[in-house]
């Protein structure tokens, strides 16, 4: 049975995983303040970053990408493990402290933030501008790379 909204889910080589399960394996990893995952459609297969806030005094190394990356493969599974992870000052939550899952994807895919998202529903709006940079510098470089 997967957990939460079916359009957050993970969808990684057919294998289907709700987003709360890796959310449990991260918060494990002691330093890590929040975290979001998103599954993004990339070609015929998927693009899976995992953004994380640091508390305070910590630093997301190597060794931690590491170790998030193994309590993932752990307690989910093996194909769950994102793509890549990124570190951010601060993640994106409605009024009521919801994870922005859906609409950070659709922002990843190119959609603009005013027609995903009703900005005066959130906590902190000004964290949008980071996945529409990362969308247009880092999804962008990644595609000319391929």
């Amino acid at each position: 049975m997967i957990y939460g909204r079916s359009d957050a889910t993970i969808n990684k080589g057919g294998i289907r995983i709700g987003t709360s399960e890796i959310y449990r394996a991260v918060d494990t990893v002691s330093g890590i303040a929040d975290s979001l995952i998103v599954d993004v459609p990339y070609g015929d297969d998927s693009f899976v970053p995992l953004f994380v806030q640091m508390k305070d005094g910590y630093e997301l190394t190597d060794e931690v990408k590491q170790f998030i990356v193994k309590e993932i493969r752990t307690q989910c599974s093996p194909r769950h493990a994102p793509t890549a992870i990124y570190e951010v000052s601060d993640l994106p939550v409605t009024l009521n402290g919801k994870k922005l899952e859906v609409p950070i994807k659709k922002i990843l895919m190119g959609q603009s933030p005013d027609k995903v998202v009703n900005h005066g529903s959130l906590k902190n709006p000004e964290t949008l501008e980071y996945f529409v940079s990362f969308s247009r510098d880092e999804l962008n470089r990644t595609e000319t790379k391929n």
